[in-house]
Parts: structure tokens; C-alpha cells; sequence
């Protein structure tokens, strides 16, 4: 996600925008976990253990040095240590090769990228966009394992990167303010480009494939469900036609062939111009007059919540892309609900699509949408099966139980009499649904997976604070964040009532005793994804005002990572390290599960620690805290990772 921590927290809202009082799911833990229960054996696992029937034991027993089954050790990898070089980091015998770094031409004709950030908003457009995220390899049928269609996210842009310096930082309510304003919107969005394998096994992207596409702030979106584009709170004097996709952090994907795009913290782009009150609505979901400090507002009346009020009810929704299809429009499903989508995860059971997405800002809560039928049946009528079905906010109990609450209209509270119009009003108000349902409050619930082995969903909290509430077994704040397990009744992803339990606790032992001493060191897990084989790839989004510094426990932890873990058979490993000021977020695999995709995102960034030593990072001197990849101005990037033997990536 985009990082504007001040405290210690990596949320641009470190208390959040939640007003209720409900429980959080902290007091949960705290109800449930003391010292003795998390788990100290040799690789670390903090989990309460799933029994039959409603409780959670408070009794955990200790994983042996190969996991809870005692199997036969899979992750056969030398772990790589923790990192504060700025360098990529790969174990031993593997390979990374970084492929399509931001500004890399993808469409026929379109510019090289310049050193001194000098391509126009219309160069931009043609060009790989800026701050790389979640991503998808959609294969060719043909020749699965050596030709592709990767979809990528880009989240946001910094504009000491992405400006030169005669250019600066500041928008101006001029042409020169309006061209800087362009530039930003064409490097948001989405990416699709091919890629094809060389006879050497290496990975490029074809530029000028009739499959390549840029998705921008501009592109022309359709809305689709039960929230459509003439509602009146999506009407628009400024921009008729809806336009655009921002924030776009994590993803998902279909098995009907499709892509799925979170937007996240869309409301930073947005500020007023004059005096500026906000409404209920625009106060749950973050705005304000001044936004992150982008400014777009003094140059474009699109982004002024003056002028332009409904302009922020446009965002904040999952958007489906077909990525064979370059003429399709990018469609918005609404029945999936609007608040600050992390992520999605898409699975099935008996046919029917299920998708579980995280609301990324702490005191907010965890989502799943059910499909009305089964897939297949759905599309061969004609219906979408993201448009109808119902969607449920989750609530979590302290014994170890869990229920999904419906947000239908007419059910609970939800009603005409308690103010609710209708069901595209709950959709637009989802964050407010959730508040009158009573769903738990969570500390920033980000990416979900469903685990390929054992469909367990599993989801990150990165960190949080406050509450009113003990957080994670004493820990308030929580700068360390944990990751959650839940097990739908029966495994059955329709039904609406789960276990859950912890499944591990990150931090340093050094200065949180909670942690267990003998798992590798991480924070601030984010990017989450399940490969075939069922190994959970986590990856570290340690806000950039926290890494690498003592004073807050991120010393020994260094530079954001992406490690991998088995839950059969309990083993955990650190798989690399990225550069200085980095995320390590998007994460997918080629077919044969040879080659692995991660991305680095805004290498470089301003990070307290670094610009102590070298001095922020500025349009003058983008370059101050990193280099990476290329030894000059840092770029975003995708990076294709490989064992050198040919072998399957994690073993």
C-alpha cells in the first residue's frame, strides 16, 4: 500500500476513520493468546491450533523442526540473511533479472524512457507505469510455460521520481501544473504487457504486441451491478463520462480468464479548494481538504471535492479487466463493495465464485462476496458472476469462531427506516454497513489467499494501534502485524461461519519476547499468495519511516523481504531482500512454477533512516537512498527469478 506513516504505522490514517467502539479483533487475541501459547519451536509458528466443534484450545503445542506433521522437509533453499545493502538478494543457485522497470515502451512507437525523468504525460501513457504492485502471468494455451500476458498494478507516484528538477515538485493551476497532473494519472493503473521466453530461458516483453495496454487515471471505465454510473452520488459536472482507475495495490484473479485491480487509498488524491467541510460519507472513507499532498486539486477541478464532490464515490471498488481483449472497457463491479480494497482473493466451492478482500486501514474489516450460482452456469446466461450474489463483512468471536454478517438491504439494520435507500447505497456506503452490522475491527486487514493444500484462507494484518483495546497479546501498538488463518465451515467458502486462529506473529524477539526466537525476522507482512504447490509467499511492507531503524525495532529486521512458508510441514525461510526504501509487493509464477515474479516498489523512496546518512531524496538528487536497478535514478520494477539448474523455484 502507499506509505505515509508519521508515527509508527504505515497507514496515511494511523488511527483510522472508524468512529465505532465495537470489539477489535485484537481484544480477540489478546483473550486468546498469553505467552504460553505461542509457539517456540524451531521455526516459530505463533497458532492456536483448530479443534472440532466452536473453542479454540488455549494449549499449543510446540512444531518440531520440520513443522506440526514431522514430514519431509520441502523448502530446501539456503535462506537468505536479513539485508540493509542496496542490493536484490536471491539465495544461492537462483537468479533475478529485472524485466520492464518503470518507463519501459511497451506500445508500437512509444518513446524511450529518459534518465533525467523527462517523458511527457503522453510518453508516460505508452510506457510502463510507475510503482509496480500486485500482478497476474495470464499464459498462452499454445506454449504455457514461455509466452504470457503479465498484468501488473501501479499504485501511486512520487513526484520527486517522476518530475525533473527544472520541473519541481509543486502543482500550479497553470498548463505546466495541468502536464505534471497528466503525467501522474498516466502512471497509475495497470499495465498489460506480453512476455516471452528466449531460447536462454531469459524473460522480455515484446513491445508493440497487439495485447499491450495502459490503463490509466483517464481510461474510460464502465460500472457494472447494482451501483451504476447515473446514481446520483457517482454524477459528475466536471468528468460525465467516468474515468480512470487509481490507488491500484493488490489484485486477483479469475478462473474465468479475467484480472481483478484493488483500488485502495484513493481519497489522498483528492483536496478543496477554499473552505471545505466533510460530509459523513467523505469522513469514513478519509477525505479531506489537503488529501496526501499530491495538489492535484489546484490544477484539476476533477480532484477538488469543492467543485467536484462525487467525483471520490468513483473509487474504491474492485475492477475486472480482460486481458485477451485490449477493446474491452475496464468494468468496476459494485456488488463487491467500496471501501479501500488491499487486495482479492477468488476461489471456488461447488462452482460458485467466492471472493475475500481486506480493507487496508486499521479498525476496518475483512470482506467476502458470494456468487448467487455457479460460475460457469452464470456466464453461459449471460450474468457476470461479480454482479450477483451477496456480499458479507466478517466478524470475529473470542472463543475461535467466526460469522460472515450479510449487508443486504432490508436485513438487520439496513433498512429504509434506519436511512438506507437501497442495496447500491449500502454498496456505496460499505465501510458504514459494516459499522451498523457490528463486524469486527481489524488492524489493517491487506492481501488474501486461499492456501492450494488445504483451503485455509489466509490474510496479513499488517499493523496497527489503539482501539480502545490490547493488541496482539500486549502488543498496543502493534508495529509488527501478524497474519490470520480462517477455515470456512466444512471448507466450504459459501457458508457463513468459520474458524480462525493466529497463524503467525512477526516481529524481533530482541524486542518483543511474544516473537518467537527462532523464526527468521520480518515485519509488517503484506503481499500474500499461495502457489499451486501450496507454499504462502509473504512479503514485508515495512513503512519507510520505521525500516532499518533501533528506535523502533526494525534494525535487525532491515530492508522490506519476501519469505516463504509451509503450513503442512511447518518450515519458514527468509527467500530475498530488496533495496533501500522498497517494498517487496506482486508476486505470481509461470506455469511450470520455474520462474517466480516478484515486484520491487518505489526503490529509493524518501526513508528516515537512509536520508540521515545521504540526505532525501529530491528532483535534484532522486538518487540519494538507491540506485537499484541500474545505478541511477531508481525505477519500479519486475524482476523474474530463477534457479540456475532449471528447477522449481522454492525447492
Amino acid at each position: 500500500m502507499i506509505d505515509r506513516d508519521t508515527t509508527v504505522l504505515g497507514d496515511e490514517n494511523p488511527m483510522g476513520s472508524n468512529p465505532t467502539q465495537g470489539p477489535t479483533l485484537n481484544d480477540l487475541i489478546a483473550s486468546q493468546l498469553d505467552r504460553r501459547t505461542v509457539l517456540g519451536g524451531a521455526l516459530g509458528f505463533a497458532a492456536v491450533q483448530f479443534l472440532a466443534g466452536s473453542a479454540i484450545t488455549r494449549k499449543a503445542s510446540a512444531l518440531s523442526s520440520f513443522g506440526a506433521s514431522g514430514g519431509t522437509p520441502t523448502l530446501t533453499f539456503a535462506e537468505v540473511p536479513p539485508s540493509s545493502a542496496d542490493t536484490f538478494v536471491v539465495p544461492q543457485g537462483y537468479v533475478a533479472k529485472v524485466i520492464i522497470p518503470w518507463g519501459t515502451p511497451i506500445l508500437a512507437g512509444a518513446p524511450n524512457f529518459q534518465e533525467d525523468a523527462s517523458n511527457t504525460a503522453a510518453d508516460q501513457e505508452k510506457q510502463v507505469g510507475f510503482n509496480h504492485d500486485g500482478m497476474h502471468f495470464f499464459r498462452f494455451p499454445s506454449n504455457p510455460n514461455r509466452r504470457g500476458l503479465m498484468v501488473l498494478n501501479h499504485e501511486y507516484t512520487d513526484a520527486t521520481q517522476i518530475y525533473t528538477a527544472a520541473q519541481g515538485t509543486t502543482i500550479t493551476n497553470d498548463a505546466a501544473g495541468r502536464e505534471k497532473v497528466a503525467k501522474a494519472l498516466a502512471g497509475h493503473g495497470v499495465t498489460v504487457v506480453e512476455l516471452r521466453r528466449d531460447a536462454q530461458g531469459s524473460w522480455k516483453h515484446l513491445q508493440g504486441s497487439p495485447f499491450n495496454r495502459r490503463i490509466t487515471g483517464n481510461t474510460p471505465v464502465v460500472f457494472s451491478g447494482p451501483v451504476s454510473a447515473s446514481h446520483p452520488l457517482l454524477q459528475s459536472t466536471v468528468t460525465p463520462q467516468p474515468l480512470g482507475t487509481l490507488n491500484n495495490c493488490g489484485n486477483g484473479y479469475t478462473p474465468w480468464g479475467t484480472y481483478i485491480t484493488a483500488e485502495e487509498n484513493f481519497n489522498g488524491y483528492f483536496g478543496a479548494n477554499g473552505a471545505f467541510t466533510a460530509t459523513p460519507l467523505q469522513a469514513r472513507y478519509g477525505l479531506s481538504a489537503s488529501g496526501f499532498g499530491y495538489g492535484w486539486h489546484l490544477a484539476e477541478p476533477r480532484f477538488d471535492l469543492n467543485a467536484n464532490p462525487n467525483e471520490p464515490n468513483r473509487f474504491g471498488w474492485l475492477v475486472e479487466i480482460d486481458p485477451f481483449n485490449p477493446q474491452a472497457a475496464p468494468i468496476k463491479r459494485t456488488a463487491l463493495g467500496r471501501f479501500k480494497h488491499e487486495g482479492c482473493a477468488v476461489t471456488v466451492s461447488s462452482g460458485v465464485a467466492c471472493v475475500y478482500s481486506g480493507d487496508d486501514e486499521n479498525g476496518d474489516y475483512l470482506y467476502k462476496f458470494v456468487s448467487d450460482a455457479p460460475w460457469q452456469q452464470m456466464i453461459a446466461n449471460g450474468q457476470s458472476p461479480l454482479d450477483f450474489g451477496k456480499l458479507y463483512v466478517a466478524k470475529f468471536n473470542a472463543n475461535g469462531t467466526g460469522e460472515w454478517l450479510l449487508l443486504e438491504h432490508g436485513t438487520g439494520p439496513l433498512t429504509v427506516a434506519n436511512g438506507w435507500a437501497d442495496q447500491a447505497d449500502v454498496l456505496i456506503r460499505t465501510r458504514q454497513a459494516g459499522d451498523a452490522v457490528g463486524a469486527t475491527r481489524c488492524h489493517r486487514p491487506e492481501w488474501v489467499t486461499e492456501n492450494a493444500a488445504t483451503q485455509d484462507v489466509y490474510v496479513t494484518f499488517t499493523n496497527g494501534t489503539g482501539n480502545g483495546s490490547a493488541v496482539n497479546s500486549n502488543r498496543d501498538p502493534n508495529p509488527y502485524g501478524h497474519i490470520v488463518r480462517l477455515r470456512e465451515t466444512g471448507g466450504d467458502h459459501r457458508l457463513t461461519t468459520f474458524d480462525w486462529s493466529i497463524f503467525l506473529l512477526a516481529g524481533d524477539n530482541q524486542y518483543d519476547p511474544l516473537v518467537p526466537a527462532t523464526q527468521p525476522l520480518f515485519g509488517s507482512p503484506d503481499g500474500l499468495w499461495s502457489d499451486p504447490a501450496g507454499r504462502l509467499w509473504i512479503q514485508t511492507d515495512i513503512s519507510n519511516s520505521s525500516q532499518n531503524r533501533q528506535d523502533r525495532g526494525y534494525d535487525r529486521i532491515a530492508n522490506n523481504a519476501m519469505l516463504v512458508a509451509n503450513p503442512v510441514t511447518g518450515e519458514f525461510k527468509r527467500f530475498l531482500t530488496g533495496p533501500r526504501g522498497c517494498e517487496i509487493t506482486g508476486v505470481t509464477m509461470s506455469p511450470d512454477m520455474r520462474t517466480i515474479f516478484v515486484n520491487v516498489q518505489h526503490p529509493g523512496e524518501s526513508t528516515n533512516f537512509w536520508n540521515g546518512q545521504f540526505g532525501a531524496p529530491s528532483v535534484t538528487n532522486p538518487s540519494s537512498v538507491s540506485s537499484w536497478p541500474f545505478g541511477g535514478r531508481p525505477r519500479p520494477a519486475t524482476v523474474a527469478i530463477q534457479r540456475i539448474d532449471g528447477g522449481e523455484i522454492g525447492t
